[in-house]
């Protein structure tokens, strides 16, 4: 089986990477609602931050840049400004909905607050996971679910909203199970990834929850890209990179086909194998060797040694 380089790619910002080394703890609680939380100024922080114009959004984006320097003094620096600065108009905006706020992409970003605290609070709560001190990942977690549930985070290279208290509430359960599998930057790119990592290292569990994942957060992108098309793109790399969310969850569910398959699950390789060439047939797969291949096409080759092998 081909290992490859995803199709898509986040932002270089939401880069993750496992394990911080402690350092002085800086900025906000990460408590649940109702405890009585001991503020550490950020100012106390190790080493000193820029807050650049101290923009609820600026202070996201220099949090996301800090985990992935796996920086865990400036992951608490930057999310404790912006929880300082915006956590009780965050909360005013979350006391007024009852739902996700929906409809066209400016009416989601008018909830800036919510949307930039929520992220936050998810931030802090994978720095302190990377850092091995689950009581306060769990912490901030919930306190994702409980107070800024509501609150949505935009991926510019998608141009999409994805949810923390959602990826929060997986990560708890995940806790609860004593399992921790890391959804990197909650990309499609990024999941595949590790589903691909996963397969190799032949943990059929762990491939079913990254794809299952994958699926929840883009399969109905994937759909949508698979619907305009009546032949494969072709017109450039770039046209075929565009399909992201159509590639990756191609990728995914032939991932999945083959470590079924490798682990003698029969039945589900080919359910999943048919699966991607009914619903995702169009999705291509970058090879780091220069070209691209098709999931499909593949899948379809595999059913066919699937049956000769009865």
């Amino acid at each position: 089986m081909k290992k490859v380089v995803i199709v898509s790619v986040f932002v270089a910002f939401l880069a993750v990477a496992g394990g911080f080394a402690r350092a002085e703890e800086a900025a906000i609680p990460v408590v649940p609602s109702g405890a009585a939380p001991v503020v550490v100024p950020a100012a106390q922080a190790k080493a000193a931050y820029n807050f650049g114009d101290h923009r609820s959004s600026t202070l996201t984006t220099k949090a996301w840049g800090a985990l992935a320097m796996k920086d865990l003094d400036g992951v608490l620096a930057y999310t404790g400004k912006c929880l300082e600065l915006y956590a009780a108009e965050a909360a005013k905006m979350q006391a007024g909905l009852k739902e996700f706020p929906a409809g066209d992409d400016q009416k989601i970003f008018s909830f800036w607050a919510l949307n930039d605290v929520a992220t936050s609070v998810y931030i802090q709560g994978e720095a302190y996971n990377r850092a091995g001190d689950k009581e306060k990942a769990k912490a901030a977690f919930e306190r994702v679910t409980k107070e800024f549930s509501f609150g949505q985070a935009w991926d510019p290279s998608k141009k999409l909203f994805w949810k923390p208290s959602v990826a929060a509430k997986d990560k708890l359960d995940m806790m609860a199970k004593g399992i921790d599998l890391d959804f990197s930057d909650m990309s499609s790119a990024g999941i595949v990834k590790k589903a691909w990592e996963a397969s190799a290292a032949k943990n059929v569990a762990a491939v079913e929850a990254y794809v299952a994942k994958n699926l929840e957060l883009y399969g109905a992108k994937a759909k949508e890209m698979q619907a305009g098309l009546t032949e494969y793109p072709w017109e450039s790399p770039e046209k075929i990179h565009s399909f992201w969310a159509l590639n990756d969850i191609g990728t995914s569910l032939f991932v999945l086909g083959d470590t079924y398959r490798q682990a003698g699950q029969n039945g589900k390789a080919k359910e999943t194998f048919q699966k991607l060439v009914n619903e995702y047939f169009y999705a291509q797969c970058w090879d780091p060797q220069g070209w691209f291949w098709k999931p499909a096409e593949a899948a379809q080759q595999k059913l066919v040694e699937l049956e000769a092998a009865k």
